[in-house]
């Protein structure tokens, strides 16, 4: 899809019972009828994604050392339920949130990510991380997962995410359990797909049958998941080498293992980029999944390719992200930053500027690494995503899904 985590893709794959992920809708998508809140990134339509791109927005802006506006941060806290939970975009954030109000995983868990990363001292914020976690953890499903909305059943990219999202936080993944005891490192080999006709990819189930299928954008949110890490990677210092060996998914690591083969065998067969493979879609360069996919290798380590891809996306992904908005620039400052390049000359273009203008002048910029930044690489020393379904296509398609009630990939 062009931007991961798309909110409308994202809760339409959740409602059907697929693999949920995130990103945001094209900016030449019809403007809203109303002004949009000053504090808000991106000049289309947020009612599916408003959340999850000022998430990404902010996330990616403190990873390059940038202090985003406080009023973008302020209006982020605002869409926030008393219950803790994010819905894709509230109009009005002075009405309370009721049970018709559909609040998501991946809404959710991109807002931690977010704040999280910003909140330092703040205690305000830290309240706030604390509430939405604990919103998390209360919409888990037995099975260790997470599905977009809850009681949808566990997919790939809403697992993933939320996983990212824990571990932002300060919570070890693997001890946050269901009452039956599940967790998330017992939910994603079972998204996994064997090595025969799966070829070790995380799957993205069928309308229909709910059978799984090989799909890029879902496995790289497993990886993700399966390895605990969110979407700020910070690339080891040496590359693994040569591709894992495909085997039984009985475990988080061996399914990351085969996920990560998955996607350096779909790179290396499309030099080094992935196709679109959404239904009813042209043929052609996905650059929301290819960066999404940048992340998750080097998490796995796998820093060759990682940066091969992002070198790719460095010539090529100039328009995309010029249509597509701040979540597409973001998910590219995420790719550069796993792959060790510089956002602000990637391909002759800073990313840090371009996102910065899709939304109020920051508070100060600096070229200092962020304190998340400095965390991540701490936590990746020993160790080496996300396209949204939105409310309305969730009514559309006869539920009311989420990418928060998501997590469940757009690019960016």
């Amino acid at each position: 899809m062009n931007v991961r985590r798309s909110a409308a893709v994202l809760a339409a794959v959740a409602v059907f019972g697929s693999a949920a992920a995130p990103a945001a809708f094209a900016d030449d998508a019809p403007s809203p009828s109303t002004a949009l809140p000053s504090g808000l990134y991106g000049t289309s339509d947020p009612k599916f994604d408003g959340v999850f791109r000022q998430s990404y927005a902010l996330l990616a802006l403190d990873t390059a050392g940038v202090e985003p506006a406080q009023k973008a941060v302020t209006w982020l806290t605002g869409q926030q339920c008393a219950s803790g939970g994010f819905a894709a975009y509230r109009a009005d954030a002075s009405e309370p949130c009721d049970s018709k109000t559909p609040v998501d995983s991946n809404s959710t868990a991109a807002a931690v990510q977010a704040l999280a990363a910003l909140g330092g001292h703040d205690k305000s914020l830290a309240k706030t991380v604390d509430k939405s976690v604990a919103w998390l953890k209360s919409v888990q499903n037995q099975d260790g997962g997470w599905g977009y909305n809850p009681g949808l059943p566990s997919d790939a990219n809403s697992t993933g995410i939320v996983v990212g999202a824990l571990a932002a936080a300060g919570e070890n993944p693997a001890d946050v359990k269901s009452q039956k005891g599940g967790s998330a490192d017992d939910a994603l080999p079972k998204l996994a797909m064997d090595c025969g006709k799966g070829d070790g990819a995380f799957g993205l189930a069928d309308a229909k049958s709910g059978k799984l299928s090989p799909n890029a954008d879902a496995t790289a949110a497993g990886v993700l998941g399966s390895l605990g890490k969110g979407l700020v990677v910070t690339p080891g210092k040496k590359s693994a080498g040569e591709a894992p060996k495909c085997a039984k998914p009985d475990t988080a690591s061996q399914a990351a293992s085969n996920g990560t083969g998955y996607l350096l065998k779909l790179l290396g067969a499309n030099d080094d980029h992935l196709m679109s493979a959404m239904p009813g879609a042209k043929d052609q360069p996905d650059q929301g999944n290819t960066a999404d996919a940048v992340v998750a290798l080097a998490a796995a380590g796998q820093n060759d390719q990682a940066k091969k891809s992002a070198e790719w996306l460095a010539k090529n992904s100039a328009a995309w992200a010029k249509q597509s908005g701040p979540a597409a620039y973001a998910q590219l400052l995420f790719a550069a930053h796993a792959a060790g390049m510089d956002p602000r000359d990637f391909g002759g273009a800073d990313l840090v500027e371009r996102l910065s203008a899709q939304g109020p002048p920051p508070e100060k910029t600096s070229k200092s690494p962020s304190a998340s930044d400095e965390k991540d690489s701490k936590n990746d020393a020993g160790v080496s995503i996300w396209w949204i379904i939105g409310v309305g296509m969730v009514a559309g398609i006869g539920i009311g899904f989420l990418y928060s009630a998501n997590r469940k990939k757009q690019q960016p």
